[in-house]
Parts: C-alpha cells; sequence; structure tokens
C-alpha cells in the first residue's frame, strides 16, 4: 500500500467500480463515504466504506477533515473540490476532469451563477447518465493518476 488514499464522495458517484478496479490495479486503498441515505455494498481487501449521518453535508464534512495532502479526491460537488484542493489533494470527478487551482475558481462561478438561476425559478436539466464509454476513460485516467502518483512525477 502506498501512503496516500482514495477517497470518493460516494453519495451519487457512478464510477465506483472503476475505482476500485483502480484501486486494486495500483495497490492503493479506496476509502467510499456516503449517507446512510445510500447503501454502499463495495467491498474488498484494498476497500473501506464509511457510512455517515444523512443530513446535509456530512459525508462533505467527514471527507474534508479526513483528507491529506497528497490524497486523491473523487467528487462531483465544486465546493468539496475546492476544500480538497486546499489540502493538497488531487482531485479529479466522476465523469474524469481533474481539477486545480487553474480551474477552480470558473467552475465555482458557474456553480453560483446556476445556483442564482434556480432561485429565480429557472431549472436546467441535470448532466446526462454517464456512458460506458466515459466510465472506461475516467478508468483511465485515474489508472494514469494513481501510476504517476506512485512514481513521484505528479507536479
Amino acid at each position: 500500500m502506498h501512503n496516500f488514499h482514495i477517497i470518493v464522495d460516494a453519495d451519487s458517484c457512478p464510477v465506483k467500480k472503476e475505482i476500485m478496479a483502480a484501486g486494486q490495479a495500483c495497490d492503493v486503498h479506496v476509502i467510499f463515504v456516503a449517507s446512510y441515505a445510500h447503501f454502499l455494498s463495495e467491498q474488498g481487501s484494498h476497500v473501506t466504506t464509511v457510512q455517515v449521518d444523512p443530513s446535509d453535508q456530512s459525508a462533505d464534512l467527514h471527507i474534508a477533515n479526513r483528507i491529506r495532502s497528497g490524497d486523491v479526491l473523487v467528487t462531483g460537488d465544486y465546493g468539496l473540490a475546492a476544500l480538497g484542493l486546499a489540502k493538497g489533494a488531487h482531485v479529479m470527478s466522476p465523469r474524469g476532469l481533474i481539477f486545480t487551482n487553474d480551474n477552480m475558481d470558473e467552475l465555482l462561478e458557474r456553480r453560483h451563477a446556476l445556483a442564482k438561476q434556480r432561485r429565480s425559478g429557472k431549472y436546467a436539466k441535470g448532466p446526462k447518465p454517464i456512458t460506458a464509454h466515459e466510465k472506461q476513460e475516467f478508468l483511465q485516467s485515474m489508472t494514469k493518476l494513481l501510476k504517476q502518483l506512485q512514481e513521484n512525477r505528479f507536479l
């Protein structure tokens, strides 16, 4: 095992199997965090599941308190992604987008603008369901990131 973990905001993560496969292939421990409202069935010698209170933001708070510099965080939540980056984690979305300090401000601004639209009564459709091809691309990106971290080549 390596000195970093993959921590997953698992409440609605569509790529749990791919994360487990990448973690197992690279011998990296995976920690799935979800509220009790979302059943976690993921198991394995390199997998830990953590169930937290179903109240709003409980999973995010647990992750924010646990994440360490060098860990890999998988989340679609921009606020949690920003917290992960601030703590020195490597952060990617379930669709394979690598969050960086360079793109985070724009993503947070877009989230804020969409929230304002929703408050004014405009409702946008949610994201399209993730495809099998996108899941495969995610697995490749995750595996590449883990191998780079193991070889200390990630800057």
